[in-house]
């Protein structure tokens, strides 16, 4: 593609309140390709030799197979492809380390949203609640990806708020009070009840997404984790905020990736139990990446 092109690129990974930042981040200009992972530790406890979980060690197997491609593998295997292979190259790594492939609750899992710029055209690959925006000359903002999650997370949330509602006063209680749910969600990964996600197993190449959108007027690319999320207040008195990844790219567009963040972070911060702001944990790891065309 021309380099002209190709005008910001703004990208970060922030660690959350957890042991391991579980996110990881693609970026090869040379190769031009971009995408965030989203790692989610194991529900059966697993370590690594230094001490890893597994949502960590998928994320970084995965980007360092994407980041390792050169152009002739690049241009020989549409993108979907080439995340089959680091999917299958993950089941491999799950079984040397002892994994029983079969068990849903052991496997180590990764959603991802990824893309590779061409110069009239935008490959992109997506499984799991990794989004992927972008926005015109006119000011439309086009969601490429479908968050894959959100049915699932949107049962969870409603039993969360319940919990607030009766009295539940921390973070650690709620967490308590979902555990099963998750635990269940977890058992409909790559089925038609659930959501795509990298996980080694072979299914996901019936649920994965994937495609292309021409460049014609594009301005703008937007790729997160959903740690960086719009957060959604409990009380239904605060007016509301832009809301899914359309208003997310609108507040980045306005304050730039690195602004958005911190307001995000310190808004955290703010509601440590997560009461205000219902989520599943005080702070998500977050990745993301904008980029601008001119």
């Amino acid at each position: 593609m021309k380099e002209e092109t190709l005008v910001i690129i703004e990208k970060l990974t922030i660690q959350g309140c957890n042991e391991w930042n579980e996110d990881a981040l693609i970026a090869s200009e040379a190769m031009q390709i971009f995408g965030v992972l989203d790692g989610a530790t194991s529900l059966k406890p697993f370590r690594g030799p230094n001490q890893e979980t597994g949502g960590y060690l998928v994320s970084n197997l995965v980007k360092r197979e994407l980041e390792s491609l050169d152009v002739t593998e690049l241009d020989a295997f549409p993108l979907h492809e080439l995340v089959l292979r680091a999917n299958a190259r993950l089941r491999r790594e799950m079984l040397e380390s002892g994994i029983d492939v079969y068990n849903k609750e052991e496997l180590w899992t990764a959603g991802i949203a990824l893309v590779r710029i061409h110069e009239n055209y935008i490959e992109y690959v997506q499984a799991g609640d990794c989004m992927i925006a972008v926005s015109y000359k006119d000011g439309v903002i086009r969601t490429v990806s479908h968050d894959q999650v959100d049915h699932i997370d949107a049962q969870t949330m409603r039993m969360w708020r319940d919990g607030i509602h009766q009295g539940i006063k921390t973070c650690a209680e709620l967490r308590k009070l979902v555990e099963p749910t998750i635990l269940h969600n977890k058992r409909t990964m790559n089925t038609l009840d659930g959501y795509a996600a990298i996980s080694g197993e072979p299914e996901l190449s019936e649920y994965i997404e994937y495609g292309r959108i021409n460049r014609m007027q594009m301005t703008d690319l937007l790729i997160v984790s959903d740690g960086l999320f719009l957060p959604r207040s409990l009380d239904a008195n605060e007016p509301p905020r832009d809301s899914g990844i359309e208003g997310l790219m609108r507040h980045v567009q306005k304050q730039n990736l690195h602004n958005y963040t911190d307001w995000l972070l310190n808004l955290e911060e703010t509601d440590p139990e997560c009461l205000k702001y219902p989520r599943f944990k005080k702070s998500d790891d977050k990745t993301g990446i904008y980029i601008r065309f001119e």
